[in-house]
């Protein structure tokens, strides 16, 4: 059996073979550099938010400090534990930072591109089934922590891997059943469909207001994010499942922590904020593919994602670190029966306008849905809630006894005038 000729392969392939190579090797460079540079941002964020100084001393404004720290962990020493089982413990951060990697090749991040070749879509790996793509890639990521915590023979990377795994276990269900209801509307699975749906009706964070709520408390736990770290929460774990990691392998747990922060800004900008679709405006949709559509359409995937990122760092610096019982309650007694309850309420809602002759992308139809969430809210977060299940502050103690406590502390704290010296 000879062997097939590369002459003999479809002239029209060949474009596409290099334009999905150079697809893959710019925009995982881009996706590199950027998840490298968040981890300075979030160290600038948080020093302008505590008003201090962040890091400003390697290069102008402190812009080479990442290539300083890149340097460091290369150069550091490699520690191997005596009990570890080795093949695992080196597989667990490589595991945890490829599936971070590679979610994001079937994630549209512009307007196509038109070339001499023919049009070049601005996805690395348009799949048809992009949707459960996603949610299977992000949620093997979990192997990596709970192998890391588990084949580091250490009790402390134990139990944050065993966090991780309950945690990432109890919020994908709400994360799964939340995005239920976008497929409900735009009526399949393609990533590209959905920002077409969105073009062509409303962006879903107002038709899907629950459904994106949900989803954003997801992506925070999916991705250990304060007020969701407890697998690696310092006061209890030293540092959770990469206690015994060192150098470069701890940081590849390190960027994968970033490398999906990027990743579920990304999904929460196609699910619910039309992808790269610009908003007030339908020149980006309409006539012929141009570079100035792709460009421009890039800039506002990029900047609507790079917002969420700041959103991330920002609630890391606001609000304190949930207790387990409560991260474990608002997961299995909030966040799963209300998606459960919504992706009903969204498909009878569906089928009462179809019966009812309401055609979809109709301003009837948007108003109907917009109301419908703007009711949803009030009913989950006014009447409902009241701060009672939400709130991380939440007390079993009655609210009598609660303001009882408060006057006796008040009263302790009170000086009088004639005790002044």
């Amino acid at each position: 059996m000879t062997g097939l000729d590369p002459m003999q392969l479809d002239p029209g392939l060949w474009p596409f073979l290099i334009a999905t190579v150079v697809k893959m090797l710019v925009i995982f460079t881009i996706y590199m550099v950027v998840v490298a540079y968040t981890t300075l941002a979030e160290r600038k964020v948080s020093a302008w938010i505590q008003d201090r100084h962040g890091p400003n001393r390697v290069g102008p404004w402190g812009l080479f400090q990442v290539l300083a720290d890149g340097v460091k962990n290369f150069l550091k020493e490699e520690t191997m534990p005596g009990e570890v089982n080795k093949p695992l413990f080196l597989l667990a951060p490589a595991v945890a930072f490829t599936c971070a990697l590679v979610a994001w090749a079937v994630i549209p991040f512009g307007a196509p591109l038109p070339t001499p070749w023919g049009r070049i879509d601005l996805v690395v790996a348009d799949l048809p089934i992009g949707f459960l793509y996603t949610l299977a890639i992000t949620s093997i990521g979990v192997y990596g922590i709970v192998l890391a915590g588990w084949s580091s023979n250490n009790k402390y990377a134990l139990l944050g891997g065993l966090r991780s795994s309950a945690q990432m276990v109890s919020y994908e269900v709400a994360m799964g059943l939340s995005t239920v209801c976008v497929l409900l509307i735009a009526g399949n699975v393609s990533l590209p469909g959905i920002i077409a749906q969105q073009v062509e009706t409303s962006w879903n964070i107002g038709l899907l207001s629950v459904a994106a709520f949900l989803f954003l408390v997801s992506a925070f736990a999916e991705t250990n994010r304060v007020p969701f770290d407890l697998p690696e929460a310092e006061s209890e774990l030293i540092a959770g499942y990469h206690s015994e990691y060192s150098a470069m392998k701890f940081s590849l747990f390190f960027i994968a922590e970033y490398a999906n922060m990027l990743t579920a800004s990304a999904l929460f900008v196609t699910f619910f904020l039309g992808g790269w679709d610009i908003p007030f405006t339908s020149w980006d949709n309409t006539g012929p593919a141009t570079v100035a559509k792709a460009l421009a359409t890039f800039g506002m995937f990029a900047a609507k994602v790079l917002f969420f990122v700041f959103f991330y760092i920002w609630i890391r610096w606001t609000l304190p670190r949930f207790r387990y019982d409560q991260l474990m309650s608002l997961g299995w007694k909030f966040m799963l029966p209300v998606a459960l309850a919504y992706v009903v309420i969204v498909a009878s809602a569906l089928l009462g306008l179809d019966a009812a002759g309401i055609a979809r992308g109709s301003r009837a139809f948007t108003l109907a849905l917009v109301g419908l969430n703007a009711g949803l809210l009030v009913l989950l977060f006014v009447i409902l809630d009241r701060g009672r299940i939400i709130s991380p502050a939440a007390s079993r103690l009655e609210r009598e006894r609660v303001e009882r406590l408060r006057r006796v502390a008040a009263a302790r704290t009170t000086i009088a005038p004639g005790e002044l010296r």
